[in-house]
């Protein structure tokens, strides 16, 4: 059974910077594709980041919700099977329950219903 969990989250002022870690055990992590989506209060979860596996879709590249382009990324060290978000120049819309995700397929995706195994999450919040 694959576990994800989460950690790094905190409260930080505009501007600030944050790392979240997702470390995963129980599965052959090296071929799945890795995310992170968030969910704020009273709104649907939404997409951050991921870096894909396959090699017929982007190649292991990350790609990023157009809100975060620029201010965040993603990386995975597959030899220790941790995934984090570099967070820069944090907004207080950016605050969010964050979560990390993980999909057997190893397909691009920012739907979150691809995805099969998720985290229980951890808090960021920004003031201003």
């Amino acid at each position: 059974q694959v576990q994800l969990v989460e950690s790094g989250g905190g409260l930080v002022q505009a501007g600030d910077s944050l790392r979240l870690s997702c470390a995963a055990s129980g599965g052959v992590l090296i071929t799945y594709t890795m995310g992170w989506f968030r969910q704020a209060p009273g709104k649907e979860r939404e997409f951050v980041a991921a870096v894909a596996w396959s090699h017929t879709w982007v190649g292991g590249r990350p790609y990023y919700a157009d809100s975060v382009k620029g201010r965040f990324t993603i990386n995975r060290d597959t030899a220790k099977n941790i995934v984090t978000l570099q967070m820069n120049n944090l907004k207080p819309e950016d605050t969010a329950t964050y979560y990390c995700t993980a999909d057997r397929s190893g397909r691009a995706s920012s739907d979150a219903p691809s995805y099969d195994y998720w985290g229980q999450g951890t808090q960021v919040t920004v003031s201003s």
